[in-house]
């Protein structure tokens, strides 16, 4: 199934000069009630029959530790929150005007597991969990599938198996892989998966790159800053430079009717592109794609302003 589907009729357009880019109008239900009730927001009416692409779900294996969340009660507020995938969820989803939401597997989740054959079946097994509550509620819910990118071959039976078996409408993938030991880190740009992105074309189906913490061991920049871990930097910082890998490597040359989707506007990549091309054009260094940043994002990626509009900051 492809994301621009009936379904998704909500469409918005922006053109973030001189490239035209897709942004999907987005509202996650499963943050807004209690993270705007703690900084004091006043929520103004809703509009109705919005569809949202990035609403989590976890597993009691999945679910992270949440010591970072200084509010009392924010972190068993989340837990219940990503557990419970009908009763409170839905109640929220008639509050905030959603009439359909695509769920998918928190992060890091499977992506942090080394074990390949663990990680094929985490992935397994979150995805049964999840196609079990949706076809609870079909005309609410839907699925983007979990998979072992470890293990490409792998991580392509088991995409396969949740699109024609269990009616999934796409994949989540949260980030790079660690593989065989926790300091390994896989990125999908490498030629070992080009198998994989040539059954995701055929699927016609979208792939979302969701963000995840990089190894910040690895990166002395965030010694003695560690507010700028996870969700407030490191997550952009992450996800951009993977879907810069993606975009370098040719593989969009190679593929051009795949679907990447990227939330927080593209995790910031649509206002450098300009940059991006310009000082490619000038110093190339052998890149190996042909087409440019600016083409490759406004044709093949749609990107989500989830997470990423709060005017008071510009205003």
């Amino acid at each position: 199934m492809a994301l621009h589907s009936e379904r998704c009729a909500y469409w918005q357009y922006c053109c973030l000069e001189p490239y035209k880019v897709e942004i999907l109008e987005f509202n996650a239900s499963n943050q807004a009630n209690s993270c705007e009730s703690l900084m004091g927001i006043e929520r103004v009416p809703s509009m109705k029959g919005k569809v949202t692409l990035e609403e989590h779900f976890a597993l009691p294996e999945t679910f992270t530790s949440t010591t970072r969340f200084s509010k009392l009660g924010m972190g068993e507020d989340l837990r219940h929150r990503l557990m419970d995938l009908q009763g409170d969820r839905l109640r929220e989803m008639d509050q905030f005007g959603i009439e359909f939401a695509v769920q998918s597997l928190n992060s890091p989740a499977v992506q942090a597991v080394p074990n390949v054959t663990e990680a094929i079946a985490l992935a397994q097994r979150a995805n049964d969990v999840l196609a079990n509550e949706v076809v609870k509620r079909p005309d609410r819910l839907a699925g983007f599938a979990a998979l072992p990118m470890q293990d490409p071959e792998a991580a392509a039976e088991e995409m396969k198996r949740c699109i024609k078996d269990l009616g999934f409408v796409g994949v989540n993938v949260n980030g790079f892989s660690q593989r065989e030991n926790q300091n390994s880190l896989v990125y999908y740009d490498v030629p070992e998966f080009r198998p994989f992105w040539a059954v995701v074309e055929e699927l016609e189906i979208p792939f979302y790159l969701h963000p995840r913490n990089p190894l910040t061991d690895q990166m002395p920049f965030f010694d003695g800053h560690p507010w700028f871990t996870n969700s407030p930097w490191a997550f952009a910082l992450e996800t951009a430079m993977h879907a810069l890998r993606l975009m370098g490597s040719g593989l969009f040359d190679e593929y051009p009717k795949l679907q990447l989707v990227m939330g927080h506007l593209g995790e910031r990549i649509p206002f450098d592109l300009w940059r991006l091309d310009h000082r490619l054009k000038k110093s190339p260094q052998g890149i190996p794609a042909k087409k440019t940043c600016g083409n490759t994002c406004g044709i093949t990626f749609i990107l989500l302003p989830v997470a990423s509009f709060m005017t008071p900051h510009s205003i």
